[in-house]
């Protein structure tokens, strides 16, 4: 079974500096059939103005994923990390027991474009933790590749929870599978281009839920970038 979330039907909200869609329920979008899909809780695609950005506020008991699709992010926050993001770049911040940090648009000129993901973590009270790599280095641009995950064993983000996540970078025309064990669950986001997902046409800014299919067959009709949560 595939459910299809359609780009324009995400909520919407645009603060001038910030102009946001929100896959699930999010700030004051609340849709009770949107809440989150699985342990998988927020999907925000935020573009936010040359110089601004969220200021120093607190988060705890959530895995949040952010992923820079163009322009620049600095991020600093509570346990003393600080950095610039760029277009590739992923970070995952453990927020556990309590974090604050920021994250801003560094540049004057250019705005920034990015997703926000929230993950609900196996357990409350985990140490906080920041890791971040680039998500488009060792991409097979005909495939998948395994860039966070509950149990990461080749160089993987630690994502604290039981999910897999994959990206991937498709020329037009190109391929790619991936196996679902029994009683696993996955969601796609379609991040850049158009694609086929098991025979559904799904565009930029589309995701998908997916429940009871034993994998996922994914190929490009034009240049096409996913995200594949692969969930208990």
């Amino acid at each position: 079974m595939i459910q299809i979330r359609r780009s324009d039907d995400r909520g919407k909200a645009d603060f001038g500096w910030l102009d946001s869609r929100h896959s699930f329920s999010f700030g004051e979008y609340r849709d009770p059939n949107h809440m989150g899909f699985r342990d998988l809780r927020v999907i925000n695609e935020d573009r936010v103005r040359p110089g601004a950005g969220f200021g120093t506020h607190g988060h705890r008991d959530m895995e949040i994923i952010s992923v820079v699709l163009s322009g620049s992010l600095a991020h600093k926050d509570s346990m003393g990390n600080g950095s610039v993001l760029t277009a590739g770049d992923v970070q995952v911040m453990s927020a556990g027991t309590g974090v604050q940090h920021s994250e801003m648009n560094p540049s004057l000129q250019d705005p920034v474009h990015f997703l926000q993901i929230w993950i609900v973590p196996e357990k409350q009270g985990l140490k906080p933790g920041y890791q971040e790599a680039n998500v488009l280095d060792g991409v097979n641009r005909g495939g998948l590749r395994l860039i966070g995950s509950g149990r990461p064993k080749n160089g993987e983000l630690k994502i604290h929870q039981d999910v897999d996540l994959y990206a991937g970078v498709l020329e037009p025309g190109a391929r790619t599978n991936l196996d679902l064990r029994p009683g696993r669950h996955a969601w796609v986001q379609v991040v850049r281009g158009d694609i086929s997902l098991n025979g559904h046409d799904l565009s930029s800014g589309d995701g998908a839920a997916v429940s009871d299919e034993t994998g996922l067959q994914v190929s490009a009709r034009d240049e096409a970038e996913v995200l594949i949560f692969d969930l208990n």
